[in-house]
């Protein structure tokens, strides 16, 4: 039988089911990874999530993280996932600061200061940094591109595309093009069969609020709108900053449908390191995982408690929405005020 405890988690409104697979009775293998990720993930027959962050054991860091979406798809990597991995393994080790293996990197993460208030608080390295295009892939006659129009695409947006090592294309747009049906239409677009993105990308349009402030719409590849995409948000911070409308080693104010969180982009000589993503990491609630190793079909969810930690959220995320409707008044949707 199977007797596994989850968390139920945050990061930006990002949410995520934790699961140590050193809980399991038995190995699985990446097809029962991907049904329980469509089972558990199911907003209105199970517990609902964007993914699940699977915790195992690693030959080459503290520990490993594999992220799965909530359609059964493997994302290489996931920020705000990351956040929330890293804090369950900082309190379930006692340690402040150790490498987490992803699928194609081993990153730092650390505990840090709150962000707001006594919101559990990590910083995690988002690297590698590829910005050839064979990276996403995309299908391009050029090797990069950077900050530039694609008439097939839209006649005035300007298009950046990089891997972190999840694809991103990223355009700055206004409040009024963000509301449009336009982002979705383009990231439905490329997510399906298409001549350019052929493992389909996540498509970001983004608001500058100030010198080191923006907002960041995500429509994620697997998922679709999310209220935060952390490699997103890193992405679109690392390109202000390329483009000279931010700087490098200052903290960029990262605003987004969920709340908010600090980017620090980190160059070395020419080159982009790597990029700190600091913010929460919340639990929200703790269930139960029941049934049989071998039929799927049996696995119960039963809720086991609630923290208070959501409500604590709540109040830097309504902080955050005060401060982009001063600046912004038109950026967010009646509902989202």
């Amino acid at each position: 039988m199977m007797n596994v405890p989850l968390i139920k988690c945050h990061g930006s409104s990002n949410d995520f089911i934790i699961l140590d697979e050193k809980h399991l009775n038995t190995r699985i293998d990446d097809k029962k990874r991907a049904l329980i990720a469509e089972l558990l993930c199911n907003r209105t027959l199970s517990i609902g999530a964007d993914g699940i962050l699977y915790i195992s054991e690693s030959a080459s860091a503290h520990a490993k993280m594999r992220v799965f979406n909530s359609d059964g798809s493997e994302a290489s990597m996931c920020g705000n996932g990351l956040r929330c991995a890293a804090r369950y393994i900082s309190e379930r080790d006692q340690l402040a600061k150790f490498d987490v293996e992803t699928m194609k990197a081993i990153l730092t993460v650390e505990k840090v200061e709150s962000i707001y208030e006594d919101i559990p608080t990590y910083a995690v390295e988002i690297s590698p940094i590829l910005f050839n295009l064979d990276a996403l892939p995309l299908n391009l006659p050029q090797e990069k591109l950077l900050n530039q129009t694609m008439q097939e695409w839209h006649p005035d947006l300007e298009f950046s595309a990089l891997a972190v090592p999840n694809p991103h294309l990223i355009t700055n747009v206004t409040s009024d093009v963000l509301n449009s049906p336009l982002q979705q239409n383009l990231a439905e677009q490329f997510n399906a069969k298409n001549d350019w993105f052929t493992d389909g990308v996540n498509v970001s349009f983004v608001v500058p609020l100030g010198r080191n402030e923006i907002f960041v719409r995500t429509f994620e590849r697997g998922v679709g709108f999310t209220n935060a995409c952390g490699t997103a948000m890193s992405s679109s911070s690392l390109i202000r900053v390329l483009l000279g409308e931010s700087e490098a080693d200052i903290p960029i104010d990262v605003y987004n449908d969920g709340g908010r969180v600090k980017c620090v982009i980190h160059k070395n000589g020419d080159r982009f390191d790597h990029i700190d993503l600091i913010g929460n990491a919340t639990f929200t609630d703790y269930y139960e995982l029941v049934g049989k190793d071998d039929d799927l079909s049996t696995l119960k969810v039963s809720l086991v408690k609630t923290t208070d930690e959501e409500s604590i959220y709540q109040r830097m995320a309504q902080a955050a929405k005060e401060h982009i409707i001063s600046l912004e008044p038109n950026l967010l949707s009646p509902s989202q005020c």
